[in-house]
C-alpha cells in the first residue's frame, strides 16, 4: 500500500514542477491570457486547462528545433500538440510575444504565416 502513496507523491511533485516550469518560462502567455479572456478565474485554471497555452508551449519547442534544422522532430512535436489540442502551428512560422489563442480547435498556423507581438 506504500508503494501507491508513494507513486501518488511522486506524481503531485512532477505535477507542481511542471506547474512551476510553465509558469516561470511562459510567464507573459499566461498573463495575456488572464487579460483576454474574461473566463480566466486563476493562473492555474489556465497552465493546466487552456488549450491554445499548451499548443504555444509546444509550438515554441518545436521551433527551437526548427531553428537548429532538426526539422523532423519540430513537425513531429507539432503534430502531437496537434492531437492533443486540436491547434496546429507549423513549427517554421513565426509568432510573436504575448500571443494568445481562445477556442483554438481547427486554428492552423502555417510555415509561412507571421504574427507579431500582442
Amino acid at each position: 500500500m506504500s508503494c501507491i502513496f508513494n507513486i501518488i507523491f511522486i506524481i503531485l511533485v512532477l505535477i507542481i514542477l511542471k506547474v512551476a516550469f510553465i509558469a516561470l518560462f511562459f510567464y507573459q502567455e499566461i498573463r495575456t491570457a488572464q487579460k483576454r479572456d474574461p473566463a480566466a478565474k486563476s493562473l492555474l485554471e489556465i497552465i493546466l486547462l487552456y488549450q491554445g497555452l499548451h499548443a504555444l508551449i509546444i509550438y515554441r519547442l518545436a521551433h527551437l528545433l526548427y531553428k537548429i534544422r532538426r526539422y523532423f522532430l519540430a513537425r513531429m512535436l507539432s503534430q502531437l500538440a496537434r492531437f492533443i489540442t486540436g491547434i496546429e502551428i507549423h513549427p517554421g512560422a513565426k509568432i510573436g510575444r504575448r500571443f494568445f489563442i481562445d477556442h483554438g480547435m481547427g486554428v492552423v498556423i502555417g510555415e509561412t504565416a507571421v504574427v507579431g507581438d500582442d
